[in-house]
Formats: C-alpha cells, sequence, structure tokens
C-alpha cells in the first residue's frame, strides 16, 4: 500500500472518529436539553393547576379547570393516597391505559418510550403533590408525548449523518491533496535516487519553495549529504590518482635499474652496487608507503580501542628518549606534574606523538618544546618546533592524504603525507581534536586535546 493512501485512509478514519464523538455529544445533548426544557414547561403548568385547585371545588369544575390546560396528545389527574384517581382527562386515550396513575408525596418527572406503529415515542410524566394544610392529599400527574422531541431528534439524526458523510468525503478529497503535497519532496528525492542509481552520479534536489518545514529540511540535509559525498568522491579519486603515483615513481625508478643492470650485466661492480643500493632504497619506501597506507586504513575502520589508564608524563618521556638517541635532536619537555592520567590506547597515542615529533624533526632544525597541561576537562599535549613552518592557506589542507605542502622537499626528507591524516584519525577515535597553528618561516605548532572519561 502506498503510504499516500495511508495518509488518506488513516486521516480519513481519525476525523471520521472525531465526527462520531462530536455528534454523540451533540445528540445527547440535544435530547438532554429537550427534555428538560419540556419538563419544565411541564412543572410549571401542573404548579399553575395546583395553584387554581380548591379544597371544595366539585369534581365537575376540578375536570374543567384541568380541561382548559388539556393539549393533544396528553392526560391530567388527579391522584388520591391509595391510588385511585378522582379526576381525569385526555385527549389520547391510549396513553390513559398505557399508563397507571401513581400516588406521590414529593415532585418527580418520568420519561418512557413507547413503540406504536413501528415507531418509538417519548413520554413525559411529571406529579406534584397537591398540599392542604401543610399536608399532601393529593397528586397531580400530568403526561404527554414529546412530539417536538421526535421530531427535532429525526431532523438532528439526518443532519448529523449527512454532515458525518460529507465530513468523510471532503476529509478523503482532503487526504489526498494532503499526502500529495507531503509526499512531493519525498517523490522528487526518490526520482533523485533512482537517476543517481542508474547514473552512478551524485545529483541534489531541486527546492522550487522554502517552506521552512520539515520536508525542506529532510530536503536541505539530503543535498547537504549528496555534497559530502560528493567531495568524498573527489577525494577518493584524488587519493587514488596521489597513490597510484607515490607508487609507480618508485616503481618505475627500480624498473629502469633493473633494466640497467640486465642490459650491462655485472661489468662494474661499484657501479652494480650503487644500483642496488637505489633499487633498495625504492623498494624501502615503497614499503613504508604501503605500512603507512595500512596504517591509515586501520584507523579509518574504527577499530576497537585498547582503552586503559595510560600516565602521559611517562609515554612522553619514553618516546623523547628514543628520539634523542636515534636524531641527536634537543627536546624540551615541560610539565607541571609528575603523573597525568588518561582513559586511552597507549600504542595508538604514542603513534600519534611519535607522528608529531618526527614532522618537527624533518622540517626544523633548532631546539623542539612539548608542553603537557591537564585541564578541567581535557589533556593537552603540544608540540612546538621553530621551523620553516607552514603558509596560512596551507594549513586546512595539510590532513588530507598524501598532502604535502613542498612535495620536493617532502620528497627530500622522505614524508608520504599520510601522517597528519592518520594522527587526526586516531584522536577522532579518542574523541579528541587535533589543531595547527603555524607562521610561514616561523615554526608550527599542534595541539592535542584528549577527553577525560
Amino acid at each position: 500500500m502506498k503510504i499516500t493512501t495511508k495518509i488518506n485512509l488513516i486521516t480519513t478514519a481519525w476525523i471520521l472518529c472525531v465526527l462520531v464523538a462530536v455528534n454523540a455529544v451533540v445528540f445527547i445533548s440535544f435530547m438532554k436539553i429537550t427534555v428538560n426544557m419540556e419538563e419544565d414547561i411541564l412543572l410549571h403548568k401542573a404548579q399553575n393547576i395546583v395553584a387554581e385547585i380548591q379544597k371544595d371545588d366539585s369534581p365537575q369544575e376540578i375536570e374543567k379547570k384541568l380541561t382548559t390546560y388539556l393539549t393533544n396528545h396528553s392526560f391530567i389527574r388527579i391522584i388520591q393516597p391509595d391510588s385511585q384517581i378522582s379526576s381525569e382527562v385526555s385527549s389520547d386515550p391510549y396513553l390513559i391505559t398505557k399508563f397507571k396513575g401513581e400516588f406521590s408525596s414529593e415532585q418527580e418527572s418520568q420519561r418512557s418510550t413507547i413503540r406504536q406503529a413501528h415507531k418509538e415515542e417519548q413520554i413525559l410524566i411529571v406529579r406534584v403533590p397537591i398540599l392542604f394544610e401543610g399536608k399532601v392529599v393529593e397528586t397531580l400527574e400530568i403526561g404527554d408525548r414529546l412530539l417536538g422531541l421526535e421530531l427535532g431528534k429525526d431532523v438532528l439524526l439526518s443532519i448529523l449523518t449527512f454532515c458525518t458523510l460529507l465530513g468523510a468525503g471532503l476529509s478523503l478529497l482532503g487526504g489526498r491533496w494532503l499526502s500529495n503535497v507531503i509526499m512531493k519532496p519525498i517523490s522528487n528525492m526518490i526520482n533523485t535516487m533512482e537517476d543517481i542509481e542508474q547514473s552512478g552520479i551524485p545529483k541534489k534536489i531541486i527546492i522550487q519553495h522554502e517552506t521552512k518545514d520539515e520536508l525542506q529540511k529532510m530536503a536541505v540535509t539530503f543535498n547537504r549529504m549528496m555534497g559530502r559525498l560528493d567531495a568524498n568522491l573527489d577525494k577518493q579519486k584524488q587519493f587514488i590518482s596521489d597513490a597510484s603515483h607515490e607508487i609507480k615513481t618508485p616503481l618505475t625508478i627500480i624498473k629502469s635499474y633493473a633494466d640497467l643492470l640486465r642490459r650491462r650485466r655485472i661489468q662494474n661492480e661499484e657501479k652494480a652496487l650503487d644500483v642496488i643500493d637505489v633499487i633498495h632504497s625504492e623498494a624501502t619506501r615503497i614499503q613504508k608507503m604501503t605500512e603507512r597506507l595500512l596504517e591509515l586504513a586501520d584507523t579509518e575502520l574504527e577499530n576497537t580501542l585498547d582503552y586503559k589508564p595510560v600516565n602521559v608524563i611517562t609515554l612522553c618521556q619514553n618516546v623523547f628518549n628514543q628520539f634523542k638517541e636515534v636524531y641527536d635532536r634537543e627536546i624540551d619537555f615541560h610539565y607541571q606534574e609528575d603523573s597525568i592520567m588518561v582513559i586511552a590506547d597507549e600504542l595508538k597515542i604514542k603513534q600519534v606523538i611519535i607522528i608529531l615529533l618526527d614532522n618537527a624533526i624533518k622540517y626544523s632544525t633548532d631546539k623542539i618544546d612539548v608542553y603537557v597541561k591537564d585541564l578541567l576537562d581535557s589533556t593537552v599535549i603540544k608540540v612546538k618546533d621553530y621551523g620553516i613552518g607552514i603558509p596560512e592557506n596551507e594549513i586546512e589542507n595539510i590532513f588530507e592524504r598524501f598532502y604535502r605542502v613542498d612535495k620536493a622537499r617532502s620528497r627530500e626528507t622522505g614524508g608520504t603525507g599520510l601522517g597528519l591524516s592518520i594522527a587526526k584519525n586516531i584522536m577522532n577515535q579518542h574523541n579528541g581534536e587535533i589543531k595547527v597553528v603555524s607562521t610561514d618561516g616561523k615554526g608550527t605548532e599542534v595541539v592535542l586535546s584528549l577527553p577525560k572519561r
């Protein structure tokens, strides 16, 4: 079943339920108000009759007075305490035979239903006590067919039925219009998705009217998603192109030198050793690049981290000692506490610090400052060098895969352009942040922020 049909049926069913409930309230209220009005009229009539009747009136005089108040399809009785009828007038013999007189010492009313000629009629009977010297001596009973009630009830039922059917019809038409309005942007989205599926090219939904509702928000979100997908596809193409280029270059060198060896054989041992060194160097470069690519893929897969308490101070000192021995560079470590604990994957955080120090060593010759601070909601690690720096317009691109500010200089330093991408992915896995502040020619400052858990 189409969603438009569901919307149409559900809205129609709901409106029908509301109409039936409202009609029931209207009908019950009408019946109650009408009966109360008729009851008030009969009680007022009974009180007037009681006021006119005198103790010494003869039966003929009493019947004459009662007759003046008699209406069509009604009766008036005076009943004694033993339920005997002392006086009675009627314009409807059927009612007299249907209802027997009842004595009552209190004012009361009674509504009954009779069926006559396949038709139900409402009968209203009121009883008012007749007092003499403070005592109830007789009861005045008046009965009347509620013909106006029956007629009004039939008319009201016809009107309510017509209005219900009219409401159902309008609801169907309105539901169909509403479902079309609601489904139009969704249908556009479906058509756009089908076009994307067939062509393989991301497309955006054309928003013709600014409705500022959830449907427009959905379309805007879809367009934003398509924009990001398109950007990711461009990045993927660029990644494939860059990776192919990075791998093709050393492979070309290896192939060229291998062909040289094959053509000239090993006539000059010194020359052959130089060629072998070049082949080994380029093969090592490919190996490092492959390892970095695997590391990058591993961080993007968001594999489960091995969270445990890590002393950042101890971790940094161990890494610095290794770097000082290998590179013989001055690394100044600044901290105020001997122990700053974080909950993290120790190997991953160590890898990020190594990447930052490796970049600082490659692109600077002066000392390197490292700061660790324990803040209220995070732990901050700052690596600062005083080297060549990064141009301001290049900073937003440095986390892209294979991106290098100076490709020629990066090749000399052995960079692959993957380190900062790996570092950013690792920080994202820890729900942390990595920020870079740099001035061209003056140095670079990289700030890591690990949230408290």
